[in-house]
């Protein structure tokens, strides 16, 4: 039999791993602090529970899905207070300080339970590819537990050892992302001002071997349409996992002066209204630094 599986914190990662969980067989239980996030879990398929005591209760392997070390914190004091004769394995799947996690696990261990680090690198339109990475860290006899579940998610789950590496590994990744995106959107800016077609400009290299990589792909089409909306990665959002990989690089006296480069970016993305917009819409920021037309209007002549 499949074991039950709670997911906790049902925005855009969560929501989608357990839509996904559901089609694969999965009963699937859920809290979030969001009416429309529990809808959503209810129109799959899936069971919303009152609280997330309530979901470690009734499920055999949870999911944490959180934006913040205040939510994460908040779980986890729920969770390991409610003292259910239930112990699932969690999977803490946020992108947060590696501190932060281990304060977790550790509450959660004293209440019975074993926690797994597996941050996640991709966006919930990955998933449907297939193309999720998922950094496994922690207790290696646990990880094997739940290697077919994340199996659902993707083949591409590599277990990368002592608890916390994960989240090491995914500050790797996002440290990429962060410059890939700020550099896709001057390219296509750059195209612009030459007065290239950005359509065209994507045809052609989305599709290049050595270039086309995801975030120019998927972004970049973003960019060429110049639609933010529905985000795959909110800028507010983004904007927590730069200053989490900013500290860790200054905890371990690490240069990082393209990553440095593009925090102004972001910042001038949250200035202009563009929080709740995808990261793509840096683009929009480079834009008007160069001059550029404003979404809607046609070019100036």
């Amino acid at each position: 039999m499949k074991p039950a599986v709670g997911v906790i914190g049902l925005g855009i990662m969560g929501g989608a791993m357990a839509e996904a969980l559901l089609a694969a067989g999965y009963k699937v239980c859920g809290f979030d602090l969001n009416a429309n996030a529990c809808k959503r879990l209810k129109r799959a398929g899936g069971k919303v529970l009152a609280s997330a005591a309530a979901v470690a209760g009734n499920a055999d392997i949870v999911i944490f899905s959180l934006a913040t070390v205040r939510a994460l914190d908040a779980v986890t004091n729920e969770v390991a207070a409610a003292k259910s004769k239930r112990k699932p394995v969690v999977i803490e799947t946020s992108t947060l300080p590696i501190a932060d996690k281990e304060r977790a696990a550790a509450l959660l261990a004293k209440a019975g339970m074993q926690t797994l680090d597996c941050p996640i690198s991709g966006t919930a339109v990955r998933l449907k590819e297939g193309s999720w990475t998922i950094f496994v860290s922690g207790a290696p006899a646990v990880a094997r537990k739940v290697k077919d579940l994340l199996a659902v998610f993707t083949k591409n789950a590599p277990y990368v050892g002592a608890f916390g590496n994960g989240m090491r590994m995914k500050f790797i990744a996002n440290h990429m992302v962060a410059i890939y995106n700020v550099a896709v959107g001057e390219t296509m800016t750059f195209a612009r001002k030459m007065g290239l077609d950005a359509q065209q400009v994507w045809d052609l290299f989305a599709a290049s071997p050595v270039i086309g990589h995801g975030v120019f792909k998927l972004r970049g089409k973003f960019m060429v349409d110049r639609k933010y909306l529905p985000a795959t990665m909110k800028v507010e959002v983004w904007q927590k996992d730069m200053q989490v990989i900013g500290d860790m690089a200054k905890s371990v006296d690490c240069p990082t002066p393209l990553f440095s480069a593009c925090v102004p970016i972001f910042n001038a993305a949250m200035a202009q209204g563009l929080s709740q917009h995808d990261t793509a819409s840096v683009c929009e920021v480079l834009d008007a630094m160069a001059g550029g037309t404003k979404r809607g209007r046609k070019k100036k002549t």
